[in-house]
């Protein structure tokens, strides 16, 4: 008998950021570490400095969902009352919320430097984080309010979820920028 897995919401969500992140490791990993640090404009980032920056983003998004969650578990956080953004996609939400240009929040700017190859490993790792997350969020709770996001406010953990995907997405188009100005 033939059997089709159906993959659940949340393996959906988990699949699409897994898909994003190979995607963007496979561009920066054509990076040499010498032109990883190259900026092409002064006030521009180079890809050691996106590649940082999406790690600080997304260890802080992990952290604060899961915290978050605990905190709605527990009747001690309940951020339920402001939903302006309830069933709007990501790119819809980002639509209405940014600016062309935003400003990094400090939590997730680039401030250590270093090899390329280290923030390549270390944001990969973030996989397994959000995978083991993953297992502990339920179904129901996708459309629950986590945390505020610094920029677009309250987002439900489903649409925090989609915003790791169109981040990293986003900056791989930053990084594969790059890519064609060297």
């Amino acid at each position: 008998m033939l059997s089709i897995f159906m993959a659940t919401p949340i393996e959906k969500l988990l699949n699409d950021v897994a898909q994003a992140r190979q995607s963007y490791l496979a561009a920066v990993s054509t990076f040499t570490e010498q032109q990883a640090v190259q900026k092409p404009l002064p006030d521009s980032w180079n890809a050691v400095e996106v590649t940082e920056h999406l790690f600080w983003a997304e260890q802080g998004a992990i952290f604060g969902m899961w915290k978050t969650l605990l905190g709605i578990r527990a009747g001690t956080l309940n951020y339920e009352a402001d939903q302006p953004h309830a069933g709007l996609p990501i790119e819809e939400i980002i639509r209405r919320t940014w600016q062309e240009k935003e400003v990094v929040p400090a939590v997730a700017a680039p401030r250590m430097g270093g090899p390329l190859a280290y923030w390549i490993a270390a944001l990969d790792g973030l996989q397994l984080t959000l995978k083991t997350f993953g297992d502990v969020l339920t179904e129901d709770e996708l459309v629950r309010i986590a945390h505020p996001h610094p920029i677009s406010g309250p987002l439900s953990f489903g649409q925090r979820f989609e915003f790791l995907r169109f981040h990293i997405d986003r900056h791989r188009g930053q990084v594969e920028r790059l890519l064609y100005s060297r």
